[in-house]
């Protein structure tokens, strides 16, 4: 795509920033494609890597997701396989890691810290001070229950933004990535919100942050990976660190 992936538009500071009406285009144009894949084709297709950098765009800066090397499909109305876990950290869902099963709610997960990148203007995982990390979903989530999720938006946006839309796209965000599968929508009901068709949603006060519910849902996943691993750009196969894989450790 002639102007590359949304990553360098919102995590490098040489790259003029896309400001609000074509980010919102943008996450609209992935929802869509989302959705195609895991309801209106004849198979339903997980993507498994929804990130930003995954986001390619063409000549009129319109979002089109990209690469399906991790992809997997099966038919509709029958169960996913387990299979090696793929992805890229800070965007995968706490069952998948447990369990092996790529399904399209946790498409929807790493949908849903994709929403929250593209407002926040933040990666999923960045270090604070003293080398602590902060998790982009906690680190939203501490905003709405304070009641100040607007100052979670990206600054380069300079307070130019719809609020209505921001606040929609901040909660809906933190809803797709609900730490339990259930709680979270499918993609035809997160078009519906884009689309200004419902109201955006209510939180349930019972919503734990992504960290907790982690500890309690990952068991025995190697802690070692969860601290070695420099960034939040770093996919995994099974519990490799590096690039994007597509077939356990090997990069492409």
């Amino acid at each position: 795509m002639s102007n590359g992936s949304l990553e360098k538009y919102l995590h490098d500071p040489h790259t003029p920033a896309i400001f609000w009406p074509k980010r919102y285009s943008i996450i609209k144009g992935v929802a869509a494609g989302l959705l195609y894949l895991h309801e209106d084709w004849e198979k339903v297709v997980v993507h498994r890597d929804i990130k930003a950098s995954n986001v390619l765009l063409d000549e009129q800066m319109n979002g089109h997701l990209g690469d399906f090397g991790l992809a997997r499909l099966y038919d509709h109305g029958t169960d996913a396989q387990t299979t090696h876990v793929v992805g890229t950290m800070g965007y995968l869902a706490p069952e998948l890691v447990r369990t092996g099963k790529a399904t399209p709610l946790t498409d929807v997960f790493a949908f849903g810290v994709f929403l929250l990148e593209v407002a926040c203007g933040r990666r999923p995982i960045e270090h604070g001070e003293h080398d602590n990390r902060i998790v982009l979903v906690d680190w939203v989530l501490q905003h709405h229950r304070s009641g100040s999720i607007l100052e979670a938006v990206d600054p380069r946006l300079t307070g130019k933004f719809d609020i209505e839309e921001v606040t929609l796209v901040l909660k809906l965000g933190l809803l797709c990535s609900h730490p339990l599968p259930n709680a979270r929508p499918s993609m035809r009901k997160v078009m519906q919100y884009l689309e200004h068709g419902k109201p955006a949603p209510d939180l349930s006060p019972t919503y734990v942050s992504y960290g907790m519910m982690a500890l309690m849902q990952i068991e025995g996943f190697d802690s070692y990976v969860m601290s070695s691993c420099p960034t939040s750009a770093t996919s995994i196969g099974a519990v490799s660190c590096g690039s994007s894989v597509s077939v356990l450790a090997e990069g492409r």
